[in-house]
């Protein structure tokens, strides 16, 4: 049997599995992951996010890099390891997908919002640190690219409009991190994807999952330090390994 039938007959077996997913899975989609050669923070080091909020220069920087991240993430469009998550989510197999991308793909798949949790946030829309107000890319952008104009809340008046991501040092999001939790406990599948899974506290939800009695798929271009505990392992390209095994074509 296959790893790809193997994974097949794993997903066939679950009543209630979650997806997890990593920069590999987006990577197949023409985004660089921002840690590989060539990636963002090996040209830069990462801004941290009590500077972005007490450096007026960083903020700028950290837009400067966002128009620089978005020539490949706006374009790019969500491939067949995508699609196929979605296909089992509609088939009610993925109760839900918890991410740690930033690019929307999953939601542009056609997975409901309400069903992808997010945990580094989301890099197509700005939220104010201040109000919570949400802010459009597009304006920002295009403002900034003109004269480096920093975007000003339009509803508090405040300069601190970043893009909606956990940037370094800025905590994790708890109702996110509670919302991934429940979901990883109440699933007997848990399909790990395209993740190096060693960025935690994420990479501790196919832990909690296998802790907990549920079966443990990592699917991954290179190894992990989580290979061991898993129920299979398959070491190959993303899109072509969960096509085959949902069965699109």
């Amino acid at each position: 049997m296959t790893p790809v039938d193997q994974l097949r007959e794993l997903i066939r077996s679950a009543r209630r599995a979650v997806v997890f997913t990593g920069a590999g899975i987006s990577t197949e989609s023409g985004i660089p992951d921002f840690r590989s050669p060539g990636g963002i923070w090996t040209r830069f080091k990462p801004i941290d996010y009590q500077d972005f909020v007490s450096s007026v220069e960083a903020r700028r920087e950290t837009w400067r890099r966002k128009i620089e991240t978005d020539k490949s993430m706006t374009v790019a469009e969500p491939n067949r390891g995508h699609l196929a998550v979605a296909a089992l989510v509609r088939r009610g197999v993925v109760s839900h997908v918890i991410t740690q991308n930033i690019d929307g793909l999953h939601q542009r798949s056609g997975i409901p919002a309400e069903q992808v949790i997010e945990l580094h946030g989301n890099a197509t829309y700005a939220k104010c640190l201040e109000c919570g107000q949400r802010h459009e890319i597009g304006p920002i952008k295009a403002a900034f690219a003109s004269d480096e104009t920093l975007p000003i809340c339009d509803a508090c008046e405040s300069d601190l409009v970043k893009t909606a991501t956990i940037s370094f040092g800025q905590a994790m999001p708890e109702a996110e991190m509670r919302r991934a939790e429940a979901a990883t406990l109440e699933c007997d599948l848990f399909i790990a994807v395209g993740s190096s899974l060693v960025v935690y506290p994420a990479a501790g939800f196919p832990v909690v999952a296998k802790r907990n009695g549920a079966k443990l798929a990592i699917v991954n271009r290179e190894a992990t330090d989580l290979d061991d505990m898993a129920d299979l392992v398959v070491n190959a390209e993303i899109g072509p390994t969960l096509g085959g095994a949902v069965g699109l074509n």
